[in-house]
């Protein structure tokens, strides 16, 4: 421990030199009023008086003519211009077959807030007749740092769940368990800018309770600064949830009913004042439905060979659910208090059945598995402003809690011979406390310092049947970051910065391995964007590096063996992955159409993946699978993406990606060569007169390489139709996934100098789905929102494959 505090106190003195510049710099002059206010206004038709969606209102400066914000208005006509400093503005209100209108109007400091009421828009004159109300809000916004994917804007995602989301952004590749990956790579997860506790456990499985209107947008940031923590080779993904922040209550209901899973939604906020309340409710529930499971297993030892096969069906089910609880307030203008629990469960599993041939001779082995998790996080965050624009002050902690447990059974039948049962246990639980402060300082609008100080105290523990194999595993980080923005020129921007991170890690596993260790790294970011002369184009070149510490499912010595011809474990010996990423992008917004493309370099040290070993127990051959730190890798490529508007109301979107595999080790004389992964996504959408909406779309997934072997690539389809009711409030549809196909064929092979390993799975993936969404409740949009602080932990390797044979694959 004291070491530990130690290096903490030497990361505290990184910051000292970026503390004290302030008071270096002369900044004279009264602090510039931080009140900002919101414009409110509701667009509708002269000649008809009903609401007009989709208008563009845009907010320009009386005095020069600069354009200030600007935004669309829903379809109830209403439009919401947030974050408007006090003063003289031109309200510009233009859409195709209307008159444009100006409004001029004016906010103070007491009277931050404007509210122009109902505008009316004329037609332009001879084409009364003939004016469709006609367009289509932007699904994707690009930034500097990240690419924003507007969930809550597309309306064809009810129903569904985060993974369905997923499969919409750009640059992602989710494959049919649910699991994510960037460009190839593995990405940290967050929710609302903070880890989870279900994260850390299972993304795929996370994802699956999420419902899909839960969920506001997605951020995809490939270039993390150093004011991230370290974690994610590929970067990071930020799911944010919908919060209303206007005075009033209102809430949401959703419920889909299937073939294949149901799920239900509730949500339910408050604000009253500064006081601010939030919760809701998640339920999953997938039908427990048979695949078809094949393995073969063929080992070589002692110059012997042995081989397995098993042929027979896994049926598994799904049941989970999610709530949180949220409170915020506002002590003052200045100083803002919030605390968040949220809690999740879920268990899966179920009965399954081989019929066994074994080196010629037939058994059979009925089985039998259940997984189940629960996890708490709680947090508190402390926010302060002051008077200085852009100035704030905070400090978060965060308690996450989890335990996990396995349970699996096997009875195997032998003509002649009594049964043979074989059964395992494991409870793994994680404890996890996280405090960390950050600081922002503007010393001009144009130059920006950041910084802060974290620490973050795991303990891990798995508890077995044997007593004497039990894990208890500790893993401590302090981390220190400073971030530099500025302005070269007028067009061109800068952000760098350096964050400095410190390990320790101490364990023991069983009576035999005690292991101790701590390494202290530096991982510099920086990224240089151009604004072009071309209108909403940008050109940047980033660079950062990054690490990914495995996390208790690589840990876990656990022998899971539930296939006991294939039986699993973790490794408690491993090393973090160390990746350098170099990346330069491309993009723009034409007339309503998006393109996005970018080209990186990646190359990536003590790569973590899985590896079987052929052993022999109790006389039989087995292929153990665990996890071991292969070589170095080294991967190129690039993704394009796409968005498109043949007409106002169809929206054409597509992606495709591709970057190259390879892993090299000189000790072990390893060169898997160069293969090429590919991930392409297309979709459709229309918007119908009278509510009514439609979309298709598809994933294509190449064959995905490991240095022993691959999975065949694999495809799914899906559409939907979609009809608003009850004036608007609510929707009812209908979802297909894989209509022409019922099952989906994965198969696995795994090699090494003396075993194979091939598994075929059918799964049944086809599925009809209804579902039902409805909106209850009125809101004052006179709310000044405020942007929260808090913890975030970015600093674990995830499972990517987490279920066992058939283990609700796309439930």
């Amino acid at each position: 421990m004291k070491s530990y505090l130690r290096y903490f106190a030497i990361l505290f003195l990184v910051l000292i030199p970026f503390f004290s510049v302030k008071a270096q710099f002369a900044l004279g002059g009264p602090a510039k009023s931080t009140v900002k206010g919101r414009i409110v206004a509701v667009v509708m038709d002269s000649l008809t008086k009903k609401p007009i969606d989709y208008v563009s209102v845009s907010l320009f400066n009386a005095k020069d003519g600069k354009s200030i914000n600007g935004a669309v208005t829903d379809s109830k006509g209403k439009v919401v211009i947030q974050n408007v400093s006090p003063d003289d503005y031109k309200l510009s209100i233009g859409f195709m077959g209307y008159k444009t209108k100006t409004i001029l109007l004016k906010t103070t400091p007491e009277k931050p807030d404007h509210n122009a009421g109902v505008i009316y828009l004329s037609a332009v004159a001879g084409n009364l007749k003939e004016v469709e109300i006609t367009g289509q809000k932007a699904l994707i916004e690009n930034k500097v740092d990240k690419l924003v994917y507007n969930a809550e804007q597309d309306i064809t995602n009810a129903g569904g769940d985060a993974t369905d989301v997923m499969r919409k952004v750009p640059m992602l590749s989710v494959d049919i368990n649910g699991n994510v990956q960037l460009r190839g790579s593995s990405v940290r997860v967050l929710i609302n800018g903070k880890p989870s506790g279900t994260m850390a456990n299972s993304v795929a499985d996370a994802l699956k309770m999420i419902p899909a209107e839960q969920i506001k947008s997605v951020e995809v940031i490939t270039s993390p600064s150093a004011k991230y923590d370290a974690e994610g080779s590929g970067g990071i993904i930020n799911i944010i949830t919908k919060k209303k922040t206007a005075e009033g209550v209102s809430g949401s209901v959703n419920t889909t009913v299937g073939t294949r899973s149901n799920n239900g939604a509730f949500n339910l906020n408050a604000k009253t004042g500064r006081l601010s309340l939030n919760g809701s409710l998640g339920l999953n529930q997938a039908y427990p439905q048979n695949s078809k499971v094949f393995n073969y297993n063929s080992a070589i030892v002692d110059g012997v060979t042995n081989t397995t096969t098993q042929d027979g069906f896994s049926k598994w089910s799904r049941v989970g659910y999610n709530g949180s609880f949220g409170l915020d307030y506002d002590f003052n203008a200045y100083h803002n208090i919030s605390t968040t629990a949220k809690m999740n469960r879920f268990s899966n599993g179920g009965p399954g059945r081989s019929d066994i041939v074994r080196n010629g001779v037939s058994s059979v082995n009925l089985r039998d598995m259940d997984m189940s998790f629960n996890n708490l996080d709680w947090n508190v965050d402390y926010r302060k402003t002051s008077k200085k624009e852009g100035e704030e002050f905070s400090v978060s902690a965060q308690l996450s809690t989890g335990r996990n447990g396995s349970d699996f059974s096997n009875t195997f039948s032998l003509a002649g011979f009594p049964d043979e049962i074989i059964m395992g246990h494991n409870t793994g639980k994680n404890n996890e406390y996280t405090v960390q402060s950050d600081y922002t300082y503007p010393f001009s609008k144009t130059t920006v310092l950041e910084t802060g100080l974290k620490g973050i105290f795991r303990n891990i523990v798995s508890d077995y049947d044997q007593l004497e194999q039990d894990f208890d595993y500790d893993q401590n980080v302090a981390s220190a970051y400073g971030v530099m923005g500025f302005k070269l020129t007028k067009k061109i921007s800068v952000k760098a910065g350096l964050r400095a991170e410190y390990t320790k890690i101490n364990g023991l596993a069983g009576n035999s391995l005690n292991f101790d260790n701590d390494y202290f790294n530096l991982f510099p970011s920086m990224l240089i964007s151009k604004t072009l002369k071309k209108p909403m184009t940008t050109v940047k070149l980033s660079y950062n590096r990054r690490i990914q510490r495995p996390s208790l499912f690589y840990l876990n010595p656990f022998r899971n063996e539930s296939d006991v011809y294939n039986p699993m474990e973790g490794n408690p010996k491993l090393s973090p992955e160390l990746t350098d990423n170099i990346e330069l992008g491309y993009s723009t917004f034409i007339k309503g159409s998006v393109i996005n493309a970018s080209v990186f370099y990646r190359t990536t040290g003590n790569v973590i993946e899985s590896a079987i070993e052929p052993i022999v127990e109790n006389g039989i051959s087995k292929n153990l699978t665990t996890y071991r730190n292969v070589g170095t890798s080294q991967s190129y490529g690039f993704n394009i993406f796409g968005s498109y508007n043949p007409k106002p109301k169809w929206t054409l979107m597509a992606n495709l990606g591709l970057n190259t595999y390879e892993v090299n080790n000189e000790e072990d004389n390893l060169n898997t060569g160069t293969f090429l992964n590919y991930t392409a996504f297309a979709r459709s959408a229309y918007a119908l007169p009278k509510g009514w909406t439609t979309e298709i779309w598809g994933v294509l997934n190449s064959p995905k390489r490991t240095f022993q072997g691959r999975t065949e690539k694999m495809y799914f389809y899906g559409a939907t139709v979609k009809k608003e009711i009850l004036k608007q409030k609510a929707t009812i549809g209908l979802n297909v996934l894989n209509p022409f196909n019922r099952d989906l064929n994965i198969k696995t092979e795994n090699r090494t100098a003396n075993s194979i390993q091939f598994t075929d799975i059918h799964y049944p993936l086809r599925s009809f789905g209804l579902n039902f969404s409805y909106k209850f409740g009125k809101m004052n949009f006179n709310a000044q929102p405020k942007k929260k602080k808090g913890v975030n932990n970015d600093d674990l390797k995830k499972d990517e494959q987490q279920q066992g044979v058939g283990g609700g694959i796309g439930n």
